[in-house]
């Protein structure tokens, strides 16, 4: 049987929410650390939160290697209903990998009551998007897909205007994260969920984390059969919200009373716009085609005092010469984008 989402989270995923996507995290030895993993979980809830993405590329794929995929789903899932509190929060999966894999994890998320999962194109290259539809469907008709553009500099792949437009008409399709870092391709999707028979049905996600100011405040309008059709981006499933959440959380409060109301555009967002870009650039290794991105998150985490290293379950995962100054720059330049979460020593940072 089809697993559908509740109304009440479809409500709250289209009104728009913060959701990071999980770390991992691990001891010195390179074992799941369950105690700080679960710490992690509660920092996403105490933070405002509406949502987490378990098993995503932030999570790092190697967990499925590593037989820890259903482990790490389950404490998270655990610590959210351990903290269940009359709001609603949603748990998203992440999915990867080709059919069989793909259907595995999909089944394993319902099982453990997960609600929407992240589904992943990347490594499936050699597919044709005729192919990458039908995936889609097979993967909707077990749980409620959220879709996911991955940018081609860490494993997608540049996807057709009119594969979005097919992807949008699948039924329990209820959400894209657009992550191609890109203008153009954002605005396919943007287009394509528009021109849809089910664009009421799905919400706009960002997963740019180059440009989160911006791509929230924006609303896009078509014309459809004559008639003009708006949009929003309603929040973010975002690595960058992986860190300094509450932050996000009061971030996105901010623009959603601007977009309410528009009667003064508050030019603080402006300048919070390229700061939040600047620091992203830093944590994400973007000058090293993000190759310390994952040690780049785990390291903020640390000097949050919510992570004890920045290992990685691949041996060679680390830093990026320069990264950690880079950090340290941004974090010293830019104090009220950060939270004061059990912050260490000042020395220690430096």
């Amino acid at each position: 049987m089809t697993v559908t989402l509740k109304e009440e989270l479809k409500k709250i995923l289209h009104e728009g929410i913060v959701i990071p996507a999980h770390p991992l995290a691990l001891t010195g030895n390179r074992q799941l650390d369950e105690e700080k993993q679960r710490a992690l979980t509660n920092y996403y809830l105490s933070s405002g939160a509406g949502g987490a993405a378990v098993g995503v590329h932030t999570t790092q794929f190697e967990i499925r290697e590593a037989g820890l995929y259903e482990r790490v789903l389950a404490l998270a899932a655990e610590e959210i209903k351990n903290r269940e509190s009359g709001r609603p929060f949603i748990k998203i999966a992440g999915i990867c990998g080709p059919a069989s894999q793909a259907a595995k994890e999909a089944e394993t998320a319902v099982k453990l009551g997960y609600d929407l999962g992240l589904l992943s194109l990347g490594g499936l290259n050699e597919k044709t998007e005729e192919e990458l539809l039908f995936h889609v469907k097979e993967i909707a008709s077990i749980l409620p897909v959220f879709g996911f553009y991955l940018q081609p500099s860490v494993g997608g792949r540049i996807l057709s205007y009119s594969f979005w437009r097919e992807f949008a008409e699948i039924p329990n399709v209820m959400a894209v994260k657009m992550a191609p870092f890109n203008r153009y391709q954002t605005l396919d999707v943007a287009r394509a969920v528009c021109e849809s028979s089910r664009r009421d049905e799905i919400a706009l996600y960002t997963g740019n984390d180059d440009s989160i100011v911006f791509d929230l405040l924006t609303t896009f309008q078509f014309i459809v059969n004559g008639r003009p059709v708006r949009k929003t981006i309603s929040g973010g499933l975002l690595g960058q919200w992986a860190v300094w959440t509450g932050k996000a959380v009061q971030l996105l409060e901010k623009i959603k009373k601007y977009k309410q109301n528009q009667d003064r555009f508050p030019s603080e967002l402006t300048e919070l716009a390229w700061q939040l870009t600047d620091a992203n650039a830093a944590i994400f290794d973007a000058a090293n085609s993000f190759k310390g991105c994952i040690p780049g998150i785990h390291e903020v985490l640390r000097l949050q005092g919510l992570l004890d290293g920045i290992w990685c379950l691949d041996l060679e995962e680390t830093l990026s010469p320069g990264q950690k100054e880079e950090i340290r720059r941004i974090m010293a330049a830019y104090p009220h984008l950060a939270d004061e979460v059990q912050k260490r020593e000042q020395a220690e940072a430096d």
